[in-house]
């Protein structure tokens, strides 16, 4: 069996997208925060990575209760980060260099902070101001009890109360993350309105399109029902979304495509019907502006098929395959989750995403050889189990790297990755910021081990991040030897490693080209997965057990190469 990417004018297709977390990229003004004139700076040395767009984070006016996912004001950019003015000049030097820039949409909730909802706390129940949100009278005698029993993402209930403004306990809002995160009523066309002005904000701006934060969540069921996760559920919006598959190993994907709009059977705030009406409307609207601007979903659907649902040709351009990220590094679940990728995607003329890493996942340089089960949000600590060691879990990320940068469809990257970062697990208790963190009571790391500010010059004050301050969060000493600069020109690095990938990727095609899995005479180790895309031929070992490197030209290999065969946990590229 074989699957094909046409290749078209439509850039997102094949595209390469690196995701900037801009609090930990690079801070220009020295406060210890990463900022967009930091990201200006280094626009070359992404441009000189290979990738084709970037997409940001969210850097709106925030009191960063969660590190800017709790937004204010949808439409300017917090002090933290620069102003108004710093993007437009961010956007063109980006469009200058051939960059195309997404930006993050947060449309499930906002800050307790914004305008909104603190019309809607000083407003009466009943009152337009509240309808905006999800605001209910409790149970019980004296409206003591929540209206429901559905939990937070980041652990304890989902609803607050609120003290009314004569003084007496009132209503309850509901908030699937944090208290200072409460959700938006998208059953209320004001909510609708306010956020197609947020788009075209952005849009006449020149943004080339969003990341929509939570995609699967906004719409809820009918009643707000009661409803009790399965216990082997991680506890992130993703892997809360997954309807009890179990975040640290790979979700079910089913082979056979089949798309339809049956209400589904989990979690009520989850994967409703609701969702595809917005983004229905969204995607009428971005038509409408010239040079494919795209919307893009970070939708935790489980199975394949049914996340496939989010990406029709009159919805989203794309969505995060959480699956294929979930997948550990072995040969069969691999074939497996490809395989069920593109059949799915391909069934409604979509590309398929992949990714291994971003903000809210432990990086795939450590989370790739954790041996004890690590359920998706919780995160790692110097007291969680199964810790790996840096030179496996590096090796095997490399590995798997070059094997996505193999697929056809488009692929994202967490910045930090094409430098062989680690999750770092020894943050001091008193450093951590991850609302997972307080709201479990240190039950949960949380995610603040992938979001360490990254270290650009290894001889430079805060490892170049920034000259003068000190960053929001510490970074570890072994930042010196992955810093930027002394990578950069060793043929042996994972930054280089990621250059040659990239480029090869591009002068090849990849991301446009035909995936057919392949026999190799002469092995039959089950842990080794062989396919042809267009002139190249990719082979991983992922197991341990060195076999025969086929005959051929090796264009890239993800570690070193011993004579004629092919060691563990390493991926070669052959022209075919």
């Amino acid at each position: 069996m074989s699957y094909s990417v046409a290749m078209t004018s439509e850039w997102w297709r094949t595209a390469t997208i690196y995701q900037i977390y801009p609090r930990s990229f690079a801070d220009a003004n020295g406060d210890g925060m990463g900022d967009l004139a930091g990201i200006t700076a280094h626009l070359a040395d992404l441009q000189e990575l290979g990738i084709d767009a970037i997409w940001l984070s969210p850097f709106y006016t925030s009191p960063q209760k969660d590190a800017g996912y709790d937004v204010a004001d949808y439409c300017d950019v917090d002090p933290l980060f620069g102003t108004l003015a710093d993007f437009d000049v961010m956007l063109a030097e980006a469009h200058a260099r051939g960059i195309r820039v997404i930006v993050d949409l947060v449309p499930n909730h906002s800050s307790s902070a914004h305008a909104w909802f603190q019309a809607a706390l000083a407003a009466e129940p009943g009152s337009p101001e509240r309808a905006r949100y999800l605001f209910r009278d409790g149970r019980g005698a004296n409206g003591d009890e929540a209206p429901n029993n559905w939990e937070s993402v980041f652990g304890g209930p989902a609803w607050t109360r609120i003290t009314e403004a004569d003084g007496t306990p009132g209503q309850w809002y509901l908030h699937i993350f944090d208290s200072s995160q409460p959700d938006f009523d998208w059953t209320n066309p004001e909510v609708h309105e306010e956020f197609r002005r947020i788009l075209r904000f952005w849009l006449d701006r020149g943004v080339d399109g969003f990341r929509v934060d939570v995609a699967h969540g906004m719409a809820k069921a009918e009643g707000l029902p009661d409803y009790t996760p399965p216990a082997e559920g991680g506890s992130m919006g993703g892997a809360a979304g997954l309807d009890g598959a179990d975040g640290a190993g790979a979700p079910g994907v089913a082979l056979e495509p089949e798309i339809s709009d049956e209400e589904p059977a989990g979690a009520p705030y989850w994967g409703q019907d609701g969702v595809h009406d917005i983004f229905r409307d969204w995607r009428l609207l971005l038509d409408e502006y010239p040079g494919d601007r795209i919307l893009a979903a970070e939708a935790w659907v489980d199975p394949l098929p049914r996340l496939a649902n989010w990406v029709r040709p009159d919805e989203m351009h794309q969505s995060f395959n959480f699956a294929y990220l979930e997948t550990p590094w072995e040969a069969a679940a691999l074939r497996s989750v490809v395989d069920a990728s593109l059949a799915a995607f391909g069934a409604v003329g979509a590309p398929s995403t992949w990714v291994l890493s971003n903000h809210d996942v432990v990086r795939h340089a450590t989370r790739l050889s954790v041996t004890e089960p690590n359920p998706q949000g919780h995160g790692l600590g110097p007291r969680s189990k199964g810790l790996p060691e840096y030179a496996t879990g590096v090796r095997r990320a490399r590995a798997a790297t070059a094997f996505m940068l193999a697929l056809p469809g488009s692929s994202y990257l967490y910045q930090g990755e094409e430098l062989g970062l680690p999750e770092v697990i020894d943050l001091p208790d008193e450093a951590r910021e991850d609302p997972t963190w307080f709201r479990t009571n240190g039950e949960r790391y949380g995610r603040d081990g992938c979001r360490v500010p990254l270290p650009w010059n290894a001889d430079a004050a805060n490892y170049g991040f920034g000259a003068t301050g000190t960053p929001w969060l510490p970074q570890p000493e072994q930042w010196r030897t992955l810093a930027r600069d002394a990578q950069r020109g060793d043929a042996e690095s994972t930054l280089e490693l990621y250059r040659a990938a990239l480029r090869l990727r591009r002068e090849h095609a990849l991301g446009a080209g035909t995936l057919e899995w392949v026999p190799l005479e002469g092995v039959a180790d089950p842990a080794v997965l062989a396919f042809r895309n267009g002139d190249m031929l990719v082979v991983a070992n992922t197991g341990s057990t060195p076999v025969a490197l086929p005959e051929g030209d090796v264009l890239l290999a993800s570690g070193a190469l011993d004579g004629g065969t092919l060691p563990g946990d390493t991926t070669v590229w052959i022209a075919a």
